[in-house]
């Protein structure tokens, strides 16, 4: 019973902040309103089996980060401007950016050329910054859900926010080849 009720309250507590992290990552509504609930489900599933768990916050997004690489392994690529132009992405989608990170970053981009750089950033960067930024995580806290040092984290996230400096002077439609990002790395 007291599982039961602690997944009722994470529930309340993490359903928003979850659905915005897989919409950021799948940039689909209903597909990110889908995995959120396979989430829900999947954990439910497993307090039903009689595991507990301590912690629901680092679980859950355990969970969500599972389904959501699921999801790119079944979806056939596409690039990130051509999702923006056939779907209709709601205008304001990044204004829940926590309030301050723009400026921890130290610089600002217009908000439609933040999907199109993280689309094209290292994914061992992509998440740590999506997690830091998005979701507002500590990096002990993304530490914790991705089960990895809490150093290795600040890393990923500083090196993760290097590569935005470095690349936000970039034109919005242009997309770098692998030779550019290889050159840009060396550098």
């Amino acid at each position: 019973m007291k599982q039961e009720k602690a997944y009722l309250e994470a529930f309340e507590k993490y359903a928003d902040v979850l659905y915005r992290h897989a919409f950021f990552r799948v940039s689909d509504a209903e597909r990110a309103k889908d995995i959120v609930s396979d989430t829900f489900m999947r954990t439910w599933d497993y307090i039903g089996k009689g595991n507990t768990i301590d912690n629901f916050r680092p679980f859950l997004y355990r969970t969500l980060n599972h389904l959501i690489i699921d999801e790119y392994r079944k979806k056939k690529t596409e690039s990130l401007d051509s999702i923006l132009n056939e779907r209709d992405v709601p205008e304001g989608v990044f204004d829940e950016l926590i309030e301050g990170s723009l400026e921890e970053v130290e610089f600002s981009l217009d908000a439609k050329r933040i999907p199109l750089l993280l689309e094209q950033m290292p994914k061992k960067h992509q998440e740590v910054v999506l997690m830091r930024y998005v979701d507002g995580l500590l990096p002990a806290e993304i530490a914790d859900i991705l089960g990895k040092p809490v150093n290795t984290i600040s890393v990923r996230i500083h090196r993760g926010v290097s590569w935005l400096r470095k690349n936000a002077d970039l034109p919005v439609s242009y997309t770098m080849t692998d030779d550019e990002i290889g050159k840009k790395r060396n550098k």
